[in-house]
């Protein structure tokens, strides 16, 4: 979620004059369909394997072979250690978790094709009735435009628990697709947005249906400063040459999907450290029920 305080945010001091360069950098267009599209840089999502050379008669040639190395794309499995990404983003009645109202959620998980290129999955999304009591504090529904006694909202609306079981169905069939073990947040300001599915996770009783680590995220504000200089939504996607609609920003459908495009532009863009190419498989074996990731 976006805050109305927003552009307040600092920007230049948050990173070093070097880093502020990047957003210099000319913008690598994707094509039109990143599940087919090549990756002219191979090296952003892959890791080495070695072969060695081979003879006329297609054995190896013991006096003249010599060890080249070959880029192979990774999987999403390899890349994020079994964790599945999936931006979220809430709209709420207010800042507290506790008490103010979860008016809207959408998630979009991120892939990886075969050619090493991130690109946003289908998105889930829920209107959601305010819970028994919640608070709505009239100045977060004038920022976020939302009105809950809307006729037409009303219409489509799910309670909190329809609406949760229902999208951590789909993102778990993503997931175990993708053969991940858990859910990892992204967020533009994730904590924020996971404040609010922890508590509603709570509060439906769903603990056993929620797909995503308790506490750990990926947070685009912090990407988009060490790669732009910008902290804001808007500013930052405007610096990575996507496009911002700012009348339909803080519709949690909408941040959602421009989220998605900033985090799978950041990864496409900027490859990996050139150590982290080279990675050993874990010996650890890890369970769904293993949120010791610190």
């Amino acid at each position: 979620m976006t805050f109305p305080n927003s552009t307040d945010l600092p920007t230049d001091d948050l990173i070093t004059d070097t880093l502020t360069d990047a957003k210099n950098q000319p913008v690598t267009n994707q094509d039109d369909n990143p599940k087919t599209s090549t990756n002219s840089n191979n090296t952003v999502n892959s890791h080495r394997v070695n072969s060695n050379t081979v003879n006329n008669e297609g054995t190896p040639n013991s006096e003249t072979s010599t060890d080249t190395e070959e880029l192979a794309p990774m999987t999403l499995k390899e890349r994020f250690r079994k964790f599945l990404p999936v931006v979220v983003d809430v709209e709420t009645a207010g800042f507290n978790s506790q008490t103010d109202a979860l008016l809207e959620i959408a998630c979009i998980p991120i892939l990886l094709n075969e050619d090493g290129v991130f690109y946003p999955g289908e998105a889930l999304n829920a209107h959601i009735e305010p819970f028994e009591g919640a608070n709505l504090e009239p100045s977060a529904l004038a920022f976020t435009g939302i009105d809950p006694n809307n006729p037409m909202r009303k219409a489509i609306a799910e309670d909190e628990k329809t609406a949760l079981r229902r999208i951590f169905k789909g993102l778990k069939e993503v997931r175990k697709a993708e053969e991940c073990r858990q859910c990892v947040l992204i967020g533009h300001n994730a904590h924020f947005d996971l404040s609010f599915l922890n508590a509603a996770v709570l509060r439906t009783n769903s603990k056993n249906h929620n797909p995503f680590h308790q506490f750990s995220v990926f947070d685009t504000v912090t990407l988009a400063a060490l790669a732009f200089g910008q902290t804001v939504l808007a500013r930052a996607c405007k610096a990575a040459g996507l496009d911002f609609d700012g009348n339909n920003a803080h519709s949690a459908l909408y941040d959602t999907e421009k989220t998605a495009e900033l985090f799978c532009h950041i990864l496409n863009s900027y490859p990996m450290l050139a150590n982290a190419l080279h990675t050993k498989p874990s010996t650890v074996e890890l369970t769904d029920n293993n949120n010791n990731n610190k």
